[in-house]
């Protein structure tokens, strides 16, 4: 019997160890966990449930000169509820009251608000859909209803924020513009004024932190853990829209017309070297009769300019003092021959002995390649620096990306060779883009003084101006006075009596110069011909307000024409009739304040002004037609608009209900 309790003492003391042991390692382990390996996973859970979130700031906007609005932010937001947070006192008072208000302003019964309250109560729901797809009026509206206006912390709302960058006047000058936006592989890309002036529009996004709960949502954990963001400044264009919507359609036009494949025109004011007017379009395949902005070709599409490059050929002459413009010259037929390669006049006929300034305003490239080979052939540097001097033998510096670099042959590179001096005389061996050719002419209409050309004026916030764009000199003087007024009298002619007489008209002074080139001339010796067809020039002739380029690639030559005079001047001259007739006298944006609905209010102010409830269709007549959309697309309304200009009729009538399924149409002047 001793030996049998000795026996069971044993068993007892090897179990007592036994879980002894098993105590000592799991106080070991749990040792480990809280003081080894504690921090590491702490860290790991709080990655796991909190987590720090962006809150975007709201983007600037991109306005035309005139105020009206060429990009915008609509922002949307989504309204729930944590019904965890109110204390029950709070809850039991509000729950009603809050039910009353989202039914006036969501259209819902107050019982089917109060019925999703309380069982969200109920069942401990803590991200309720209350409302979505807000306006910004509306969301400030519902953040002052009972219990929301508590807070996140009080009253449980939680707010959440999604904005869409809209442009109002849809297509237009949508590649100047420009966008921002993330490749595939998540990297930051863009085009235009929006990617360029990126840093001013976007502002700084703020943080918030917010804690997982049930089904993978997230709600914010306390307000002193948010940072504001801190809102984009404001960017005013350069740009016109009512020129703009000239330039576009006559453009669009004639690539119609011609059937042609993509092509350009920019019109800049002369003695500022704003760009008021830029329209790109292109097919996207060769079949396409439909034209698109997708390559801000005015900018980065550097090419042979064919005959509009003659001007430097004048200007060199008669600043250099080699010649004067009677200089006379025989055509010869009009076919010379220079180191054995043919250089032919378009038109081969008419009088042969003519003078330089006869020369340039026909457009004979034997006479104009005479004379700058017999005058600089010997000392072709001297020809080349007059280039550099001028500033066309590196990009204009634009702060849109893309711009083309030019190519100007120099003596002393490999590709020099015998018939370089003599082809660049009719503007062959070299490339500029289509804003650097016009960034010359303009330099004449303006008496010598060559400017940057300039897309945005100033930088604001509200009506404060934190950054303003003034004019940039590139070359204080390309010529002398005496050159400039020579240059000035011949491009005059070219439109009374030269290649662009066509164009004359007798209501109102242009003057310019016509350009015909053949794509990759010295590279295809015309084996597959296709034509760029050019304008450049100013209007009026005398003390000039506005110069513009016109380039058409590849119209259809074989059937409808390819000179420059008929494709590309007509678009010239239709925007300088329509700006002379048509244009309303407007002045330069002086602040974003205009008038609505008769009193003197901000568009900001009226379309988003706190706690103002919208309670009928808002009268939009007067405003300007990019405003008027702004503002009724922010009411969640569908809109279509005719005409251009400002509202004058529209055909719901203000004071009716909002109706967001039907389609207001506005008219404009």
């Amino acid at each position: 019997m001793a030996i049998e309790d000795k026996n069971i003492s044993y068993r007892i003391y090897l179990v007592a160890f036994s879980i002894f042991l098993m105590a000592v390692a799991i106080t070991f382990k749990l040792s480990k966990i809280q003081w080894v390996e504690g921090p590491k996973l702490r860290e790991l859970a709080k990655k796991e449930t909190v987590k720090s979130f962006v809150i975007p700031a709201n983007k600037g906007n991109i306005y035309s000169s005139d105020g009206s609005l060429l990009a915008t932010s609509i922002p949307n937001y989504n309204i729930r509820f944590d019904a965890v947070v109110p204390k029950s006192e709070a809850f039991d008072k509000n729950a009603k009251p809050l039910a009353d208000s989202l039914s006036k302003m969501l259209g819902k019964s107050s019982a089917f608000y109060q019925t999703q309250l309380r069982i969200a109560r109920e069942n401990k729901n803590r991200y309720l859909l209350v409302a979505s797809d807000l306006s910004y009026t509306q969301f400030m509206k519902i953040k002052s209803f009972p219990l929301f206006n508590l807070g996140a912390n009080k009253g449980g709302v939680i707010t959440e924020q999604e904005t869409v960058r809209e442009h109002p006047i849809g297509k237009i000058a949508e590649r100047t513009i420009g966008y921002e936006r993330l490749t595939p592989e998540g990297k930051p890309d863009g085009k235009g004024i929006e990617w360029s002036f990126r840093k001013y529009l976007n502002g700084k996004d703020g943080k918030v932190l917010k804690q997982k709960i049930a089904k993978g949502q997230w709600k914010p954990i306390r307000d002193m853990n948010e940072v504001d963001p801190q809102d984009g400044y404001d960017v005013i264009s350069t740009i016109d829209v009512y020129i703009q919507d000239i330039a576009h359609h006559a453009l669009l036009k004639q690539l119609k017309e011609y059937k042609a494949d993509h092509g350009c025109v920019v019109v800049m004011e002369t003695k500022t070297g704003r760009i008021k007017a830029i329209s790109n379009l292109g097919k996207l395949k060769e079949t396409d009769s439909t034209y698109y902005e997708t390559e801000n070709y005015a900018i980065k599409e550097s090419h042979e300019p064919g005959s509009t490059f003659k001007l430097v050929d004048l200007i060199a002459l008669l600043d250099d003092k080699k010649v004067d413009t009677s200089k006379v010259y025989d055509r010869k037929g009009g076919l010379i021959k220079i180191y054995g390669k043919d250089v032919e006049d378009s038109h081969r006929g008419g009088k042969q002995k003519i003078s330089l300034g006869r020369g340039m305003e026909i457009s004979s490239n034997t006479v104009m390649v005479q004379a700058v080979y017999e005058n600089y052939k010997n000392n072709p540097k001297q020809f080349i620096d007059r280039i550099d001097r001028m500033g066309l033998s590196k990009p204009l510096g634009l702060p849109i990306q893309g711009e083309g670099i030019p190519i100007i042959p120099h003596p002393a590179d490999k590709r020099w060779s015998a018939i370089a001096l003599p082809w660049m005389a009719f503007g062959y061996g070299v490339a500029v883009t289509p804003l650097q050719t016009l960034t010359l002419y303009n330099a004449i209409a303006n008496n010598g003084e060559m400017i940057k050309p300039l897309f945005v004026s100033e930088i604001k916030e509200w009506n404060n101006v934190i950054k303003k764009y003034d004019k940039e000199i590139i070359n204080s003087k390309i010529c002398s006075d005496e050159t400039v007024k020579k240059i000035q009298a011949v491009l005059k002619n070219v439109v009374q009596k030269g290649t662009g007489k066509s164009l004359y008209s007798k209501d109102f002074s242009m003057a310019g110069k016509t350009g015909t080139a053949q794509a990759n001339y010295a590279k295809n010796g015309g084996s597959e011909k296709h034509y760029i067809s050019s304008f450049v020039g100013y209007f009026p002739a005398e003390n000039p307000k506005y110069s513009c380029i016109v380039v058409v690639h590849k119209p259809d030559a074989k059937n409808k024409g390819y000179y420059g005079a008929d494709v590309a001047g007509p678009v010239f001259k239709r925007i300088a009739q329509k700006i002379f007739t048509d244009t309303p006298s407007t002045n330069e944006i002086k602040n974003l304040n205009r008038k609505i609905n008769n009193q003197e209010k901000s568009f900001h102010e009226y379309a988003i002004k706190e706690q103002q409830e919208v309670k009928g269709m808002p009268n939009v007549k007067g405003m300007s037609g990019m405003d008027a959309v702004a503002l009724l697309e922010n009411l969640k309304l569908k809109v279509k608009v005719i005409g251009i200009g400002k509202v004058k009729k529209q055909s719901i009538h203000p004071g009716e209900a909002l109706d967001r399924n039907k389609t207001i149409l506005l008219e404009l002047s």
